[in-house]
């Protein structure tokens, strides 16, 4: 599988790279706020916005004993129940917030986090799927998705290769023909030493499917590193302003830094090219600085060529310096002055 297409785009080796703010909790349970993160996505370049589709009854339960109880992250200490309450994304919101995405040319999609979310998000008409890493190993959420026949895009933090292989067969046994894989590390944020983004191309080789980059990471350095290993998404989260409070907002890009990643991205895509060898028509000026040889010291009719008159310089209008060796000790058929490029005529 070289690519997926969502909406008629590609994306796939080859294609642009495909750019996913993630507006997760952002929101702070405010629906202009939610508009205000699609508009300023838009204008920071991404081409998708996606949302998380779940209510805190469809992740956990309501109970307060110490195994939910959050610990060890950034949300030390909180109840997940709490949490979600506080973190999802009202339903009623999410086809006007489509219908806001769409009329400015960006694809919105969403996580369902259970088989009431992804009957909801088939009733929006989405383009696409995105499974979460710690949903990854939900195996009959996987079969539920997969068999809306619309593409996933599939984020891989924590599991292992094997994990990866169960989820993957489980999503294609049930009718999924069109998949990506996100190498993901679900650290928040992530410091760069765990990325190991070289997983990126061995992801796509051994699932044979596009690969991409679910960064959880600060800055913009970690996305443009994978897209230089093939990586042919970038998802990333997406705030107005970290000052505003919200579980997902210190680990979220801003619009100008969204913005410099988009273009860095770009910029790499650019220089990327293809295998090339010889010279691009732009370096065709500076082919004249190689060099080659010429006289350095005046040299009379019958003098013999020596390393002390001929010298391999700059420019290149003289022979190839290949010929060096050939043409010391022979002899000049005319005089010529220093500064002249050495040609065939000048040698008797």
């Amino acid at each position: 599988m070289t690519h997926i297409e969502i909406s008629g785009r590609k994306i796939g080796p080859g294609y642009p790279t495909y750019m996913v703010a993630e507006m997760s909790a952002n929101h702070n349970q405010d629906f202009d706020q939610a508009v205000a993160i699609i508009k300023a996505a838009k204008e920071a370049g991404a081409d998708a916005v996606k949302l998380q589709t779940y209510t805190p009854d469809t992740l956990t339960i309501d109970c307060d004993n110490d195994y939910f109880r959050i610990q060890g992250t950034l949300w030390e200490g909180r109840n997940l129940y709490d949490l979600y309450g506080e973190a999802y994304t009202p339903w009623e919101w999410q086809p006007r917030l489509k219908t806001v995405a769409n009329e400015l040319g960006l694809e919105l999609f969403s996580t369902p986090f259970d088989a009431s979310a992804v009957d909801f998000l088939e009733s929006m008409n989405v383009a696409v799927h995105k499974v979460a890493s710690f949903e990854s190993v939900d195996l009959p959420l996987l079969r539920r998705i997969a068999q809306t026949g619309k593409p996933v895009i599939m984020s891989t933090g924590m599991a292992t290769l094997a994990e990866i292989d169960e989820a993957v067969g489980a999503l294609r046994a049930a009718g999924n023909q069109q998949l990506a894989l996100l190498k993901c590390t679900s650290a928040y944020p992530s410091p760069p030493e765990a990325m190991n983004l070289h997983t990126i191309p061995h992801l796509a080789a051994a699932f044979d499917a596009p690969a991409g980059l679910s960064d959880h990471t600060l800055g913009i350095a970690v996305p443009v590193a994978a897209v230089a290993l093939g990586a042919c998404i970038i998802e990333k989260h997406f705030t107005i302003s970290r000052s505003l409070p919200g579980p997902d907002s210190k680990f979220s890009l801003e619009p100008a830094e969204f913005r410099a990643m988009v273009e860095a991205v770009r910029t790499a895509e650019q220089a990327l090219g293809r295998v090339h060898y010889g010279i691009e028509p732009n370096e065709e000026v500076s082919r004249v600085f190689r060099r080659s040889l010429f006289v350095v010291r005046d040299v009379q009719a019958g003098e013999p060529f020596t390393h002390e008159n001929i010298r391999s310089i700059r420019p290149g209008h003289g022979l190839h310096t290949r010929y060096l060796d050939e043409v010391i000790g022979r002899h000049a058929s005319q005089p010529i002055p220093r500064g002249t490029p050495l040609d065939w005529r000048h040698i008797a």
